[in-house]
């Protein structure tokens, strides 16, 4: 029996769900493989073990609305979906919408929301077979939200092809802006971290490398290790520094450690752990997400047990290009924010949300919001293209 609702229409069943594992792993991630633009995050087994493990779940405001959309036995669309209590781990800020709601006494939560929790890691988000696929699961979406009298939806991350689909139906645009390191194309590509120094303007390479200098003068060495050689007591160690990362911003985590029980048990060719050492013993764990078949790594989470200076940047960027670089991987991913990414070689790269309210006023208000920051982001884009690092 399904966890969730289902609906006939025509030649196609709908199908919400409230527990991702029902859906069959190989036809999900069949489908994915398929999109434009998959990545390790979207796989059923990540998703499935953020709501297994605790991590995302009703309990703690994630509460799972999977849509898969069949015809006979073949999967032809489908999506993660999350009824929101709040907006925390999006990465996509919308609590002055929220607020705007309340102020006029309505309710802006629950919201549905179409993501990857805690990961703002661009990629395909409305997995189908072909794009009228696509659209019938934006019209899905929206039925959800019209019949559950929901505030809104969002769809965070998404590729092109997800957001085209959205805006078919006129949901809103939103842009953003990260910022990521790939390999040069057209030229040769660097062959070692020194060449990809070398590349850099002067004073960047040379505050690089008094970064490096600092931690290695410090005592500190690093270790890599890749997949299946990460060792449970590795893994406790990482989690460790992991909530002081949060304990520091007076804020908890949102993954448990069960949840990367289950990366290590059922994904961990993905996973690449940087342990930083001193004296033999560890004082930083830096964790990094690949896409083998993509050669694309993302940075993830990190933390330490000690403070030594620098070695956030040689643990979270330094080590990761430089392992990168060395493993052929043409693309580092460095997460939301931080424009100081920039002078590391991590360059400005556009994002994209679709937005739905249910509510005509306010959904006139939030377009006439977002054409003002969109004007506003491309401004700093501008402004963010001409400081690039490298020599001309």
């Amino acid at each position: 029996m399904d966890s969730g609702t289902k609906t006939e229409a025509g030649n196609y069943v709908i199908r919400v769900l409230t527990d991702p594992a029902e859906i069959p792993i190989e036809a999900w991630n069949a489908l994915l493989e398929t999109q434009s633009q998959p990545t390790p995050f979207m796989r059923l087994e990540y998703l499935s073990s953020l709501v297994s493990s605790g991590s995302a779940c009703a309990d703690t405001g994630w509460q799972p609305q999977f849509i898969a959309i069949t015809s006979g036995d073949e999967l032809i669309a489908a999506c993660p979906a999350w009824l929101k209590s709040h907006s925390y781990g999006e990465y996509v800020f919308d609590w002055a919408w929220a607020d705007a709601y309340q102020r006029h006494g309505l309710a802006y939560y629950p919201k549905l929301l179409v993501a990857v929790p805690f990961t703002p890691v661009p990629g395909s988000r409305l997995l189908a077979r072909d794009a009228a696929s696509r659209s019938l699961l934006v019209l899905a979406l929206q039925a959800m939200a019209e019949q559950q009298q929901l505030s809104s939806i969002h769809l965070l991350f998404g590729t092109s092809d997800d957001h085209a689909a959205a805006g078919e139906r006129q949901w809103l645009e939103r842009h953003g802006v990260q910022f990521h390191w790939t390999q040069p194309s057209g030229t040769e590509p660097w062959s070692d971290f020194a060449s990809f120094l070398a590349s850099l303007q002067r004073d960047k390479r040379k505050k690089i490398l008094q970064e490096q200098r600092k931690v290695r003068e410090a005592g500190v060495s690093f270790e890599a290790k890749l997949g299946p050689a990460i060792a449970t007591e590795d893994w406790d160690f990482f989690y460790r520094c992991y909530q002081l990362t949060y304990r520091a911003h007076h804020s908890t985590p949102y993954l448990s450690r069960d949840f990367f029980a289950h990366m290590a048990d059922s994904m961990a060719g993905y996973w690449l752990l940087f342990i930083a050492r001193h004296d033999g013993e560890p004082v930083a764990a830096s964790l990094i997400a690949l896409d083998p078949e993509r050669r694309a790594a993302f940075g993830r989470y990190w933390g330490a047990v000690a403070d030594i200076p620098c070695l956030h940047f040689e643990a979270c960027y330094y080590q990761p290009l430089a392992w990168c670089i060395a493993n052929g991987y043409s693309r580092f991913e460095g997460g939301a924010q931080g424009e100081h990414k920039m002078a590391r070689g991590l360059l400005p790269v556009a994002t994209q949300s679709s937005h739905w309210l249910a509510h005509p006023d306010f959904s006139e208000a939030v377009a006439d919001f977002l054409a003002r920051e969109g004007q506003a982001m491309q401004g700093y884009v501008s402004e963010l293209e001409q400081h690039q690092p490298f020599r001309l």
